[in-house]
């Protein structure tokens, strides 16, 4: 029995496009797998290039003087030793540590409240000149904050509260950008829910405290690691704000460690040594709400 030309022709031309199909299938995948373990790579080496300098430092605080000055950039130390974090006992360190966690947590605590109670108003309230005090919030922000420096310590100066621990607390308590970020997440949350507390009875304060903070939690982790980390890193203000020894924070006391407060030499272990352990607590709140971080800081980009 004859074949017919054309069905013959069908039939040995699908194996051939099948198996140029498949080839062109697996060179894809070879070159998508080329592409990302380069593009690994490159992160990896990106990486490396940021984490070298903490590597530095951790390793100099084990290290002496002499083989820190010998040797700054080696990952080892020649002499293993706790030197360093024993002359930081022994100093002042304790102090400025606990100074600095009084002021982080009063000022995170306050900055959340405030700034939620204000991003709230902004957002849902209506009164008179709220569109020009949102336009002063924004213009706040582009202020340098070495800009008010000098009018801070006038007023601290002039109100009796220069050299306290409320003069470090209290001008801190609320900023511009906690209060965007509060606005922003919360134009993002339905008016519908709210409506519904207020058919119940609820007042504006409760269904601000009851109903809509708790829906903004996402936010609130965001801001409370952005106040923690600023208020645990600030140096211009503490240093207009204060003059005692004993209200000197880990920021001002790292900083005079580096004129040589503690002796003579160029003492990397020692200076390296408190930065690390400066350090510590601001990557812990940060590692240990990263993806909180990351939700809440991209969740108020649109309205739903």
């Amino acid at each position: 029995m004859s074949t017919h030309p054309k069905l013959a022709g069908k039939d040995t031309a699908a194996p051939a496009d099948g198996l140029h199909a498949t080839r062109g299938k697996g060179n894809r995948t070879r070159r998508g797998g080329l592409t990302r373990a380069l593009g690994y790579t490159a992160l990896v080496l990106v990486a490396m290039l940021y984490i070298y300098p903490f590597l530095i430092q951790l390793a100099t605080s084990f290290k002496t003087d002499a083989d820190a000055t010998n040797n700054p950039l080696s990952l080892w130390p020649q002499h293993f030793t706790t030197a360093a974090f024993s002359r930081l006992a022994e100093a002042d360190y304790p102090r400025w540590f606990a100074n600095s966690a009084i002021v982080a947590l009063f000022v995170t605590a306050g900055r959340v409240f405030f700034d939620s109670l204000a991003g709230y108003a902004l957002a849902r309230l209506r009164f008179p000149g709220r569109g020009a005090l949102f336009a002063a919030v924004i213009a706040v922000m582009a202020v340098p904050g070495v800009v008010l420096l000098i009018p801070k310590f006038l007023v601290l100066n002039q109100i009796g509260m220069y050299d306290s621990y409320s003069g470090m607390i209290v001008p801190l308590l609320a900023d511009a950008a906690g209060v965007f970020i509060m606005k922003q997440f919360f134009e993002s949350i339905p008016v519908s829910v709210e409506e519904a507390a207020r058919i119940d009875g609820a007042s504006t304060f409760r269904t601000f405290w009851s109903i809509v903070l708790p829906m903004a939690r996402p936010a609130l982790l965001t801001l409370t690691i952005l106040s923690f980390q600023g208020s645990w890193n600030e140096l211009g203000h503490f240093i207009v704000s204060r003059q005692s020894p004993d209200l000197n924070t880990l920021t001002t006391g790292v900083a005079s460690l580096v004129s040589g407060q503690l002796g003579s030499g160029n003492q990397y272990p020692l200076k390296l040594a408190a930065t690390l352990l400066m350090t510590i607590p601001v990557a812990l709140v940060f590692f240990a709400f990263q993806r909180h971080f990351v939700r809440g800081g991209t969740s108020g980009a649109t309205k739903g």
